[in-house]
Formats: structure tokens, sequence, C-alpha cells
């Protein structure tokens, strides 16, 4: 209300009335989206509850519940685990495999070269990665991808110190130190420093400085835990720590669990499912109710023969509980009537409707309903459409994980192998196009697997015939394989198979008499 409508009001209270409903009215006519998702008056969206908010007020605010609750259905509800393994297993598997792909015409050597020397390399990096490298020394490079992204899918978020250290039968000292979110976060004399947000401490540029780490994780502290920062970079611009997270948001710089937009959606079907186990269970439970007019009857005595045992019972403390067993005889005490009642179950509408939820939360995690929970029973067309359309998101999340996670971690050791003298490297350090040239990669992990693996491989012999792909894409896309080590190795089993003058094709097998002479 302006100063004219206070105004009015005060001297002519029903006038202003009217003035104000009048405005209310213009409020109404307004066109757009006032008429539509915007609306304030259709009884549709009366009820709507919703206010704005930025990145602290949406996500900070609430990232901690969503990260517990994320941990909790991971722990305890059957979709949700699959949905996270799903994913996983997609996107990293056993892990991703370093195949070294130099641009040898920037660095300025031939092909033959960058062909022995990027063997040099793969070499060189299994004897690391093959090892164990994570700070504990229970993982090795692949069996930490695994974790890595495991906790970020579940987190939102994943935190990677970059240590180095000596160890036995390893000639490098990077090691991997995973840390848990919980970890990172605003000391206590920091809380009024506004260029520190949720433990992560902004420069003046705007851009992320470094970490306040705790000792320890703060739920397992016994004791007082005490912070230490830690800067992106070190002094000589080597990585100190990786910060894996999940954004949606502008100016974000702490992630929420990929289940987040879907949490209630499985807790309560997870409430539903084990509703209609236990239901089933007691239907499942017969039982005989023995009714007598003698307080000393034999059918009592029967009662408290297959009644459940005191050392068996769930709740024995509690007198008013009543304890099902599968067949059990119950003794009633005179004029007591048992009442028969049917729970109906298993239910007849449980799988459609549990069907139709699946669906909703798959279409949320771009996890097609039938690669969810693992069911394919519609036609091969049907089935191949919902596998692309996953591995389009599995690709996206594998190219992000390479980007941010394996290609950071393989630049740090490549920069070391070269430093101790195991890799000679021409011109590395003297500029940056250079060196990225050296650090050229490409990660291979699980193929996408083939509904119909003749149909698969002959368009795949199409492909490569007409120039729309190469045999190296083709082998790592059917079955995440190598191409040129499968040269290799054909090449080693041809001449094992012209020793020992055997002939192979695609319909027989026939071994051809040696001419003694």
């Amino acid at each position: 209300m302006n100063f004219i409508d206070k105004l009015v009001t005060a001297f002519n209270p029903e006038k202003g009335l009217k003035r104000f409903q009048a405005r209310r009215k213009l409020e109404i006519l307004n066109t757009g989206y006032s008429n539509h998702g915007a609306s304030t008056t259709k009884k549709s969206m009366l009820g709507w509850q919703s206010t704005g908010g930025g990145v602290k007020k949406d996500i900070y605010k609430n990232r901690k519940k969503l990260i517990e609750r994320s941990r909790d259905l991971y722990m305890g509800t059957s979709v949700a685990t699959g949905a996270l393994k799903t994913i996983n297993t997609n996107v990293v598997g056993s892990g991703l495999k370093l195949k070294s792909a130099i641009d040898n015409e920037t660095i300025g050597i031939s092909d033959e070269e960058a062909e022995v020397i990027e063997s040099l390399i793969e070499k060189e990096f299994e004897l690391w990665s093959k090892d164990k490298i994570d700070n504990l020394g229970t993982m090795n490079f692949y069996q930490i991808q695994e974790l890595v992204f495991l906790t970020v899918l579940m987190n939102g978020e994943c935190f990677i110190k970059l240590n180095y250290f000596e160890t036995p039968k390893n000639p490098y000292s990077l090691k991997l130190e995973i840390l848990e979110p919980d970890r990172i976060y605003t000391p206590n004399n920091m809380i009024s420093d506004k260029s520190v947000v949720e433990g992560v401490k902004i420069d003046k540029n705007g851009r992320i400085e470094g970490y306040y780490v705790s000792s320890e994780h703060p739920l397992d502290a016994t004791g007082g835990v005490s912070e230490k920062f830690i800067k992106v970079y070190g002094s000589e611009n080597q990585k100190n720590i990786i910060h894996l997270l999940f954004t949606e948001r502008p100016e974000q710089v702490r992630g929420i669990p990929i289940l987040s937009p879907v949490i209630e959606n499985l807790k309560q079907l997870g409430n539903y499912t084990e509703a209609e186990l236990m239901a089933a269970v007691i239907s499942g439970m017969y039982a005989i109710f023995i009714e007598s007019e003698a307080e000393n009857s034999s059918g009592a005595d029967v009662g408290e023969l297959e009644a459940v045992e005191n050392d068996l019972l769930v709740d024995s403390e509690d007198e008013t509980t009543i304890e099902l067993a599968p067949g059990m005889v119950v003794g009633l005490n005179p004029g007591e009537k048992a009442k028969a009642t049917n729970p109906g179950r298993p239910n007849a509408q449980f799988d459609p409707f549990v069907t139709s939820i699946l669906r909703q939360i798959g279409s949320a995690l771009e996890v097609p309903y039938e690669l969810l929970i693992k069911h394919f029973t519609a036609s091969y067309s049907a089935s191949r459409a919902a596998l692309l359309e996953a591995w389009k998101m599995f690709r996206k999340r594998r190219e992000w994980f390479v980007e941010n996670f394996t290609q950071p971690i393989y630049e740090e050791w490549l920069n070391e192998a070269y430093l101790l003298g195991r890799v000679e490297l021409k011109n590395y350090g003297t500029d940056f196009l250079i060196d990225k040239a050296w650090c050229g990669s490409q990660w291979n992990g699980p193929s996408q697997g083939q509904i119909d693996p003749l149909k698969e491989a002959n368009a795949a012999v199409i492909r490569i015939n007409n120039g729309l792909s190469t045999r190296t894409r083709e082998t790592a896309e059917l079955n995440g394989g190598d191409f040129e080590q499968n040269i290799r190795i054909l090449a080693k089993e041809n001449k094992l198979l012209t020793e020992k003058g055997v002939v192979l094709n695609a319909e027989t097998t026939q071994i051809l008499e040696r001419d003694e002479e």
C-alpha cells in the first residue's frame, strides 16, 4: 500500500478498501506467467509454498541432512543401493585404464618415437597404479577410482589429498589420501570470515584458494580436533588437493548427493515395501485358536506348548506384544473368541505401483527403469533404446570423472616420472602447450555391452568399412578391449598356429599333417 492509499484509508476506510480491491483485480489481470506457473490466485497454486533463496539457503543449509539421508538410503534401501552401484559399475567399473596418446606433432617427434615412449609410459604407470598407492596402503589406483566415484555419488563430492612418501617396491612417492567430505568444514574461529564458505577458502579473485581439513572425522573424534589449511596448489604449482563435486547452481562450492531430488520417494517406497513384506509374512503365519470353557483344559495346555519360546521372543519384556510364529496354536481364555482377518497379501497392485514409482526415480537419476532393476522384458528395440539413453549419462559422467580426477592424477604422476628420470620427455617443463601434449591420454572403462552381440558386431564392421568409426573405438565400445594389444596378441597366436600346423577359420578347425621330410 502506497502513501496515497494509506492517506485515503485513514480518512475514508471504505474508499480505501475499494482502492485495495481494485489493485488486487489489476494484479489478477496480469499476463504471462502470472496467469500460469507464477499465479498466486488459481486454486491449484494456492497451496504451493515456495520461497527464493541463494546457494547458502537452498543448498548449504540442507547439505548435511541430505548427505545423512543419502547414506542411510544406501545402507538400508535396496533401490537406492542398486541405483548408485549401477551408475558406479557402468561409469568406472573395475577402473578406467590409461592409453597414452601423445601429441607428437606439437612436441616435434616422429610417430615411431611416440609409440616407443607411449609404451614406456603405460608400463611405468602400471607399475605405480597397480601398487597400493592410497595413504593407508590398502587399494591400488583402480580400486581408489571406484571408491572415489561412489563417494561422489553418495555425498555429492569427494576430496583427494596428494601426498608424497616412499614405500617398498615402488619407485614413485605419489600417494592418494581419500578424505570424507565431513572433514572439510569452517573452523569456529573463522565463522565470521566471509571468505570461508563451508570450509572452502575463497581468494580475492573469487577463486578457491584452499580447504580447512580436520585432523579426523568430527563424528568419530573422542576428543578435540584440529584443522589444517591446505592450499589447492603448492609452492611449486603442484596439486595438493583435488575436490570432486556435482554442481547445480552458480557459485556453488560444496556438493549434494545425486539422490537428493528423490530422497522422499525412495524413503516412502522403502517404507511401503517393508509394510507389504511384513503383511505378507503375517498372512503366511496361519494360526489356530482353541477356545475352552475350562481354565485347565487340554486346549490351553496345547497353546502353551506351541507358543513361541521365551528366548525366541522379539520383545519378551513387553507383555502387550503378541508374538507370531508359523503354524502356531494359541489357547484362549474362557469367553474369548478369535476373529479371523484376511490382510489380502500378497497385494496384487504392489508390483504395478512400485514399477510406476521406480520409473519416476529412474527418470530423475537418468537411469532407465529396465536398467535400474535389471529387468529386460520389452522388445529388442525398446531395451536397446533404454540402454543407449542410459549410456549418454554414463559417458557424460565418465568424461567428467576423467577430466577432474584420473587425468589430473596422471599429470602429477607423469611429472614425478620425468623428475625421477624414468621417462624422458623432450622439452618437458619449457612450455605449457608441450607439457599438455605429453600428457595426452585416453581412459577406457566398461563397455556398453550388447543385447544382440551379432547385430552389434555387424554394425561395428559396417561403421569401420565406411570410415564412420575406427577399430580402436569400436573395440573399446564393444568389449572394453585395446585394439593395439589385440593385434599384438593375435600376431603371437598366428605365429603359434603356423608353428603347430593349425589352420583356423570361422566354421571349421583343421589340423594339417606336417610333411615329415
